[in-house]
């Protein structure tokens, strides 16, 4: 029955959202506790909540202050080069831009955290995919999927886990399976360039050049149909469209209508960051640059708790950057939507987790489909793992797969004669699909900064990321690493 029940409160949940008849926070917290009562432990919900959210509440933090940290980091301008010359090879073409993505969150995820790959990747690229009126779950699909590619490094997570759960190196799992999951980058970028392709006959292609001037008379031409529109009836001022170039009023004051709207944001050029914004610190680009990379290196090397490398690394970068109080204020302000929509989500996601776990749902559920498994696949059991490993890293976290489930498959597998170091390999294919998980937080960073729905990112990503997982298998069979 637990078994039945977890997979039916699993499949509405993926329903609801991706229908949009709740948001995801509302059914990460209603549909657990409904399901909860019908299992007949809706006693032991607080229990199984206060267990979630505790065991979720030091990646909240590390969230928290991530994003502030990389946040204050953008401000400043650290990326600025990096992004001018991603931009550069972008141009307005629809498809450099959807390979530019792919190429940045693969590059950015070397340091290991999805967080800090999605923050530096939907700053950079979201407005060339606004401007020039691109499909946004593109940019959030590509950026999850090279980015679940590389969280195979084996400072990422996973490798790790699987290394820790089975008592084997992690070198020993990751260095084989370099040429598999460099088939798996490849076709991230194959599938990249194929979206792009379909972007670009959609949009067509621009220079950046004419797409500013577009921009420019679009501007001019709205002006000049609001001032039109006010003559002799006492209308409106005629606001600029807040790309950052000085549009006046075009109306007087005093006049009483609102000023019209849209959803351009300051310094949201085509360039992707203003170059101009006041709170660039080029004075200090060096000493944030070693400071970012002495951060990352700790985190590599694991000297502290990454929650408390990032709390330390926030309080440092406001202090050097921002000495006056009120504009370290300001600087908080700015991200704190973005904090506390992503600390939102984790914290709901805390029920879902805690519900799963603590009702046994998770546990009947790996032992029903472990159980399920014939017995003429013993002698295939890394390609069984495989396979496996798609799905069930998606529905569970990633700490639920590796000390949970793997050990029993591992186990299995000896029984025919199958290496645990094989199994082990082939547990990690399934993270391109994993980094799109309700239950990874850095996903509701990547979506919430990008303002797409959760549900419509799902809906998009969800083949081709299991097509990339399959893809990363093949290649691992192909060449004999499992």
């Amino acid at each position: 029955m637990l078994t039945i029940l977890g997979f039916v409160m699993i499949a509405t949940f993926l329903v609801l959202i991706m229908l949009k008849k709740m948001s995801p926070i509302a059914a990460l917290v209603l549909i657990p506790a409904l399901f909860c009562v019908l299992v007949g432990k809706g006693a032991h919900l607080g229990d199984y909540v206060v267990e979630g959210v505790s065991d979720l509440a030091p990646t909240a933090a590390m969230l928290m202050f991530a994003i502030i940290y990389f946040g204050v980091m953008i401000d400043v301008g650290l990326f600025d080069p990096v992004v001018r010359g991603i931009l550069r090879f972008c141009k307005a073409d629809p498809m450099r831009i959807v390979v530019g993505t792919a190429v940045l969150a693969a590059i950015v995820s070397l340091d290991g955290d999805g967080s800090t790959t999605f923050m530096i990747t939907v700053s950079a690229m979201y407005p060339l995919y606004k401007r020039l009126k691109m499909s946004l779950v593109v940019m959030t699909g590509v950026a999850a999927m090279a980015n679940g590619v590389m969280n195979t490094l084996p400072w990422g997570g996973p490798t790790a886990r699987a290394a820790t759960a089975l008592k084997v190196d992690a070198g020993d799992i990751f260095v084989p399976m370099i040429p598999a999951l460099a088939v798996g980058l490849l076709f991230v970028l194959l599938l990249a360039y194929v979206l792009g392709v379909r972007e670009r006959r959609r949009l067509g292609v621009l220079t950046l050049d004419q797409a500013l001037a577009e921009d420019k008379q679009a501007e001019t031409e709205t002006e000049t149909v609001l001032v039109g529109a006010g003559t002799g009836k006492g209308a409106a001022d005629a606001r600029g469209s807040g790309t950052g170039r000085g549009s006046a009023p075009a109306g007087g004051p005093g006049t009483g209508a609102p000023a019209p709207q849209d959803d351009t944001e300051p310094g949201d050029g085509l360039y992707g960051i203003d170059p101009d914004r006041p709170t660039l610190r080029p004075k200090l680009y060096w000493f944030n640059a070693l400071l970012t990379a002495v951060l990352l290196t700790a985190m590599i090397m694991e000297w502290l708790p990454i929650p408390v490398l990032f709390l330390l690394g926030a309080a440092l970068a406001l202090t050097v950057n921002f000495p006056h109080m009120p504009d370290q204020k300001a600087r908080i302000a700015a991200h704190a939507e973005n904090v506390l929509n992503v600390s939102g989500m984790v914290f709901a996601a805390a029920v879902f987790t805690g519900v799963l776990q603590g009702t046994g749902m998770v546990d009947h559920m790996a032992a029903w489909l472990v159980g399920n498994i014939p017995d003429g696949m013993g002698p295939h059991m890394a390609l069984v793992t495989g396979v496996l490993s798609i799905p069930l890293t998606y529905f569970m976290s990633n700490d639920g797969f590796y000390f949970g489930i793997l050990p029993v498959l591992a186990e299995a597998g000896q029984a025919h004669g199958v290496s645990t170091l094989e199994i082990a390999r082939a547990s990690i294919v399934g993270q391109p699909l994993h980094m799109s998980s309700p239950l990874v937080p850095a996903v509701y960073v990547l979506v919430g900064m990008a303002k797409v729905e959760f549900g419509d990112h799902t809906r998009f990503v969800v083949k081709w990321a299991a097509l990339t997982c399959l893809v990363v298998l093949g290649a691992a069979v192909l060449f004999g690493i499992v």
